[in-house]
């Protein structure tokens, strides 16, 4: 397995971060990046969100570290230095939202070769949230999950939902996918958005740790959606809104600012997860884990306690595909 790139120079994580190639069944390459972590309880499986890439995390890395648990991260097919899907590598896209469950497997199937052992938990954010929950039903070999503005809905206005679906249906019908969803840009979130006005987060030390990775690494931005992702996001969601919550230990986390999200889709789910606890942050944005200070530490925190909670329980079957 050969090494990938690994940006040390602004992941700000544990010492020994690495990355290596994978490469998916349809032969896609991605990134898997690693922050091992001597005698750890367990590895976090970190699922990002759409646009974001290893290096972000490495603070997350450091945090999980100083609790006893090793990090992995992906950087998604489409976004990161994995390789571009789209005939505009600027633009975030997808072929099918099932084809983010095949860097899952080729993922899941290189960690016993890379040495990185169980047992596994899941900690999946925003666009991650959605390929995580499908991962679960696909029996994705983890304790407990922890979820932090999962997307399960997209916060739109009512009288947007449905042209949404319009456009991006009528998009890929007429074979226009790959064009740039309305009220995007093909320019990285962070550099086009002034701290006052953005959607991330409450913190301006963390934001401009975002700022400066893309600054210093613009091969890993990507801008705003295509319609076919945006056509995809939506099939996805809707189909996994009509799933019961699966046999899985569950703690998820929602901003109480959050604008990019749908809080109330988050809420009714986790309403009916057997077991599951919702902790909904008080002035917290999209990002919680990029928050400042005192949020991240009662983040981290709550998910060490939910993970070491259920480190010693099997793995549920879930047979529901």
């Amino acid at each position: 397995m050969d090494q990938a790139p690994f940006y040390s120079d602004v992941d700000d994580g544990p010492p020994g971060g690495r990355a290596f190639w994978l490469t998916a069944s349809d032969g896609v390459r991605f990134r898997l990046g690693d922050w091992p972590v001597s005698g750890a309880k367990g590895t976090v499986l970190l699922f990002p969100g759409r646009t974001e890439y290893i290096e972000k995390y490495g603070r997350a890395a450091r945090d999980f570290a100083a609790r006893g648990y090793r990090t992995v991260a992906i950087d998604w097919r489409g976004q990161g230095l994995a390789d571009r899907v789209s005939g505009n590598p600027a633009l975030g896209h997808v072929g099918h939202f099932s084809d983010y469950q095949k860097d899952v497997d080729a993922v899941m199937a290189a960690l016993p070769d890379l040495g990185i052992t169980g047992p596994y938990v899941l900690l999946a954010h925003s666009m991650g949230g959605a390929i995580g929950l499908r991962a679960l039903y696909r029996s994705l070999p983890v304790r407990a999950a922890v979820f932090t503005a999962p997307m399960w809905g997209i916060e739109l206005p009512l009288l947007v939902r449905p042209l949404a679906w319009v456009l991006s249906s009528a998009s890929n019908a007429i074979g226009r996918g790959e064009i740039l969803s309305p009220g995007t840009t093909a320019e990285a979130y962070v550099l086009n958005e002034l701290f006052a006005a953005n959607k991330l987060t409450s913190d301006s030390d963390m934001y401009e740790y975002m700022q400066a990775q893309a600054r210093a690494h613009p091969d890993l931005n990507i801008g705003g959606p295509t319609m076919r992702w945006l056509h995809e996001s939506l099939m996805e969601m809707r189909r996994l809104a009509q799933r019961p919550s699966p046999n899985v230990p569950c703690l998820t986390f929602l901003g109480g600012d959050e604008a990019i999200v749908s809080a109330q889709r988050i809420r009714a789910r986790m309403a009916q997860w057997p077991g599951g606890q919702l902790e909904v942050v008080t002035g917290a944005r999209h990002e919680i884990m990029m928050e400042n200070a005192e949020t991240r530490a009662f983040c981290f925190d709550a998910c060490a306690a939910h993970f070491d909670a259920h480190l010693g329980k099997q793995p549920s079957a879930c047979s529901a595909r």
